[in-house]
């Protein structure tokens, strides 16, 4: 695609019009966007946040050095072009000066006047000259050394492939039908996690019920002797675990504790039933806040086992009454 780059143009004002100019017209035969702040007061700091903005945003920073050094920013004591600069160059913005010769400053300032020279800060503005020339940068002596060197220095910076540009947006390729797809492609992939999600919910619930039957089996096949004075006999009685489980279940959802005196059945519960019950999952034994004792109590597992029982119960009674 045809990428257009925004070049900012920086430099002093009165004594570079027709530099300025030159840098304007170059960049636009070369297919670019010029861009400068010479509108704005340098002194202003809000118009300062604005020419910050303006250098983000731009693609490309150009200097052009004359023989004056600028405006000075009275908090930090140096010119706004040199602002201008050492922002450009802290961002990492690609960026290019053409510096004025000094054969030709001599004859500009013949022409017009000391006012095209620097005679309050010669200082600084030779150590901000020796700064710039440590970077990219050439000498111009008439407009037409700008001008090449605007037309030499862009297409090696638009080489580099981060920076943005403008594109015109009859070259930018359709893509609605891609988009489409995306769209298309997105629905399906909805559609097949809710299937995968169903799926795994089947198959957890059936990896649930083969579980609680390998435990009813496992419950059924484990005796525990019930003394006479538990089971309100005159013997002792050896019953499964799993009918013990199911026939105190409202005890142990109510839970048993080991406190001192505790009933005898509930006592018997808690020291040769929940222990058993507690291996499957089936209950768990936890320390009851703000007392001495602990409890045992039904597992959320504990619960759906229940439950599973209860369900296999009703459909064996429809299967009865079918028949």
């Amino acid at each position: 695609m045809n990428k257009k780059l925004q070049v900012f143009i920086s430099s002093t004002f009165i004594d570079l019009k027709e530099e300025r100019q030159a840098a304007v017209s170059a960049i636009l035969k070369a297919g670019h966007i010029p861009a400068g702040m010479e509108l704005f007061k340098a002194a202003d700091k809000s118009q300062w946040e604005i020419i910050k903005r303006w250098i983000d945003e731009s693609d490309v920073y150009m200097l052009i050095l004359g023989g004056r050094y600028g405006s000075i920013d009275p908090i930090k004591g140096i010119s706004y072009t040199e602002l201008e600069y050492d922002y450009a160059v802290q961002t990492n913005k690609p960026l290019f000066a053409v510096v004025i010769e000094e054969s030709a400053l001599e004859e500009k300032v013949k022409i017009n006047g000391l006012d095209f020279i620097e005679r309050e800060r010669p200082a600084e503005l030779k150590l901000f000259k020796e700064k710039v020339l440590q970077n990219m940068s050439s000498f111009f002596s008439d407009l037409k050394d700008i001008r090449l060197t605007v037309m030499e220095s862009l297409p090696e910076i638009a080489q580099m492939n981060h920076l943005s540009g403008w594109i015109s947006g009859d070259d930018i390729p359709d893509v609605q039908g891609l988009i489409s797809e995306i769209d298309e492609l997105r629905e399906k992939n909805r559609k097949l996690e809710k299937e995968n999600n169903q799926l795994r919910t089947i198959k957890s619930s059936e990896a649930s019920i083969n579980n609680f039957d390998e435990i009813l089996k496992i419950l059924k096949s484990i005796k525990v002797k019930v003394p006479a004075s538990v089971s309100d006999t005159e013997k002792e009685l050896e019953v499964n675990l799993f009918k013990l489980f199911e026939n105190c279940k409202d005890t142990l959802i109510t839970g048993v504790t080991n406190r001192f005196n505790v009933g005898e059945v509930e006592s018997f519960l808690y020291y040769n039933v929940c222990p058993k019950l507690q291996i499957h999952g089936l209950v768990e034994n936890e320390k009851v806040a703000s007392v001495q004792y602990r409890r045992f109590a039904i597992t959320k597992k504990g619960s759906e086992f229940l439950a599973y029982i209860e369900k296999q119960k009703v459909l064996e009674e429809i299967g009865v009454e079918s028949n």
